[in-house]
């Protein structure tokens, strides 16, 4: 009799064991598409809600009208890419965990005419590309070699960068 009840007494808190876990919502794989613009066939002109949507792993969201002095944005901080949807740019940042078809990040200044052509505008640390589909920044560390890209649908006069 002491074995069933014991056994009863276990069935009852394994059940409230299993209650206690959770799921962590899955993320598909990020994948850059530099000479279209997209992650995942999704453009820098995405609404927050499909983004969240397509990739419901985010780690923060500044809605539209609210407060951010960026504007609308959704972040994923843990896998270094932020889609800042108010001003129609994608922000990829050196620890990007995904794949680009292209591999710019920790490529050197200089060595990106046969995928990218002549730079269209240039500074210090910084060059822009005229792309189909508006422009693409490459950011350089001291080492002259890329660690931020910003593909953008606004061409280098309309696009405005949050700093």
């Amino acid at each position: 009799m002491k074995k069933i009840i014991l056994f009863g007494f276990a069935l009852m808190f394994i059940h409230n064991l299993k209650a206690q876990l959770t799921v962590k919502e899955k993320c598909n794989a990020f994948v850059v598409d530099i000479l279209d613009g997209k992650v995942n066939d999704l453009k820098a002109t995405a609404s927050n809600s499909d983004i969240k949507t397509k990739f419901p792993c985010f780690t923060a969201v500044d809605e539209e009208g609210g407060t951010s002095k960026c504007g609308s944005a959704v972040y994923f901080k843990d896998k270094d890419i932020s889609f800042f949807t108010l001003r129609d740019y994608i922000l990829i940042g050196e620890k990007f965990k995904g794949q680009l078809s292209i591999p710019l990040m920790g490529g050197k200044r200089g060595s990106f005419f046969k995928s990218l052509g002549n730079p269209k505008m240039k500074d210090d640390g910084w060059d822009a590309f005229a792309t189909n589909y508006g422009i693409i920044i490459l950011y350089y560390n001291a080492a002259s070699k890329v660690n931020k890209i910003i593909m953008s649908t606004k061409n280098t006069t309309e696009i405005s960068i949050c700093e």
